[in-house]
C-alpha cells in the first residue's frame, strides 16, 4: 500500500476500531492465476488477531483458497473530493480519504467454528435493528440449508497497513479552509472527512 509517512496511522487500536466500524470490506485472492475481489462483510476477533467471514458457494474464490492462501483484504470509509480552488495559493486537487489494508493467511471453516461466526456476524448488524433476527431463532431446517450455500473461512491478520489522507501536508490556514469547504457540502463524505480532519489536527 502506498502510504507517504505524513498519511500513515501505526495505532493498533484505532486501525482495528476502524476495521469494526466499516467491515463491509473487498477479499481479493488469487483465483486461477488472475485477482479475484468478492465484496463481503466481515468480523474481526476481539484479540484483533483474525478476520472471520464465508463467501457464497456459487464463488469459485474459495476453490483457491487452499493453494493460494495469501490474501488482502481492503476496508475503506469515507473520502471526499478536495477542490484546488480552496486553497490560497496555486496547486492541483485532490481527494482525501481513510483506508485500510489487511494481508493474511486465508483457510476454510467448517461445523461450530462456521456457527459461531455467523451468530457474531448476525449479531453486529442486527443489534440496531427494531426487531433483530439471531441464528438462535432460525429454524434448524432453514439454518443448515443455508448453511450448505456459504463456505466460511478465517483470515490470519500478518499485516496491516493504512492511509489516512487529511491534508496533514498543507499548512494550519489551508488546512482550516479545506475543512471549512468540506463543511459547506451536503454529502455524508465531506462531513466525515471534515470530522477526522479536525480530529486528526487535535491530536
Amino acid at each position: 500500500m502506498y502510504t507517504p509517512k505524513s498519511f500513515r496511522n501505526d495505532n493498533p487500536e484505532e486501525l482495528r476500531n476502524f476495521i469494526r466500524e466499516n467491515g463491509f470490506g473487498i477479499l481479493v485472492s488469487h483465483v486461477d492465476g488472475k485477482l479475484w475481489g468478492t465484496h463481503i462483510p466481515m468480523i474481526l476477533t476481539e484479540d484483533g488477531n483474525t478476520l472471520t467471514g464465508h463467501v457464497a458457494r456459487g464463488n469459485i474464490q474459495w476453490k483457491y483458497i487452499e493453494s493460494n492462501p495469501d490474501v488482502l483484504v481492503i476496508f475503506t470509509g469515507p473520502h471526499a473530493y478536495v477542490s484546488s480552488s480552496w486553497y490560497d495559493h496555486e496547486n492541483v486537487p485532490t481527494w482525501n480519504y481513510i483506508a485500510v489494508h489487511v494481508s493474511g493467511k486465508i483457510k476454510i471453516v467448517e461445523g461450530e467454528a462456521l456457527l459461531e461466526s455467523l451468530r457474531k456476524l448476525v449479531h453486529t448488524y442486527e443489534k440496531e435493528s427494531s426487531h433483530p433476527v439471531s441464528v438462535e431463532t432460525m429454524s434448524h431446517k432453514f439454518l443448515d440449508t443455508e448453511i450448505r450455500g456459504i463456505v466460511g473461512f478465517e483470515i490470519a491478520i500478518t499485516k496491516i497497513e493504512a492511509s489516512y489522507k487529511l491534508s496533514q501536508n498543507r499548512d494550519e490556514e489551508n488546512h482550516e479552509r479545506i475543512i471549512h469547504a468540506l463543511e459547506q457540502r451536503k454529502d455524508d463524505g465531506s462531513a466525515k472527512i471534515a470530522a477526522a480532519m479536525k480530529r486528526r489536527s487535535s491530536k
